[in-house]
């Protein structure tokens, strides 16, 4: 059995057009590229955008979720939704330490 859960930090950033802002950190190349090769080598499962089901948790909430591969780098991206920036007080720009795992 493959383990994918790991810990990382990275800055918590604003995409926002005019409809609509979303906020997400951005996972560490080396381990996108990890998540990436399991996610089409072994696991065999493909989902919409490429997205990857996973559970996270941030200071002392849990949730699952998706990541999705981000066109402007070699890296996934964590959605970060309101509820959680709101329990764990997160802004656009601070530094946030993520717990990963991987849902297979």
């Amino acid at each position: 059995m493959v383990d994918l859960s790991f810990t990382f930090t990275g800055e918590c950033w604003l995409w926002q057009t005019t409809a609509t802002a979303w906020h997400f950190i951005t996972l560490p190349e080396d381990k996108s590229e990890e998540i990436k090769f399991f996610n089409e080598n072994l696991h065999g499962k493909t989902r919409g955008w490429g997205a990857v089901r996973v559970q996270v948790t941030v200071g002392k909430t849990i949730w699952e979720t998706s990541i999705f591969p981000y066109a402007k780098s070699k890296a996934y991206i964590l959605p970060i939704k309101a509820e959680v920036r709101k329990k764990e007080k997160i802004l656009a720009g601070d530094v946030v330490e993520v717990m990963l795992k991987i849902n297979v």
